[in-house]
């Protein structure tokens, strides 16, 4: 079995014409052809059409500038037993 990838353009009259030579002479074959229409591609999306809020990557870049970072005191965590030994 052989698989075969091409890019063809559909004429004004619907149909779609190929010409595939395979090296293969006298012999019954079975075609399989699927097709996907190939979309014209768009422009990137705004962040606010990516449900982002207006002006949060404005706001938000570099709010981490500090260096070195600082982690401040996270607070006293409850200690527990392990589950399992």
């Amino acid at each position: 079995m052989q698989s075969i990838k091409l890019k063809k353009r559909i004429g004004a009259d619907g149909i779609l014409h190929l010409d595939i030579p395979v090296g293969i002479t006298d012999k019954e074959v079975e075609i399989i052809v699927i097709y996907q229409p190939l979309e014209k591609p768009t422009q990137p999306k705004t962040p606010q059409e990516l449900g982002w809020p207006p002006g949060f990557f404005e706001q938000t870049a570099g709010c981490l500038a500090d260096d070195p970072i600082q982690r401040y005191p996270q607070g006293e965590y409850e200690e527990r037993e392990p589950l399992f030994e």
